[in-house]
């Protein structure tokens, strides 16, 4: 495999070093964790579909697209520190 050259801050560089010296990790190493750990949209999209499938198989739950926009307000709302509502 060829290797290639990524840009980055200074900071930024060295933020990656020290994650990759307490995962015991060259820089090489945790940069291509990182990347296979990062679902891409479509991944998360084809994820979404299967749990919603497996939701309505073995729960007989059927998830709308309301329930969806829901649920996101919730997560949004957790990360943000504001108040949840119940789903």
């Amino acid at each position: 495999m060829a290797d290639t050259t990524v840009k980055v801050d200074p900071a930024v560089r060295d933020r990656l070093m020290i994650l990759a010296r307490e995962r015991g990790l060259t820089m090489r190493d945790l940069i291509a964790e990182l990347a296979g750990a990062t679902p891409t949209k479509p991944e998360l999209q084809r994820r979404y579909e299967e749990t919603k499938a497996y939701c309505e198989m073995h729960f007989g739950v059927t998830l709308t697209d309301e329930d969806h926009d829901r649920a996101e307000k919730v997560w949004q709302d957790l990360e943000a520190g504001r108040p949840v509502d119940s789903l």
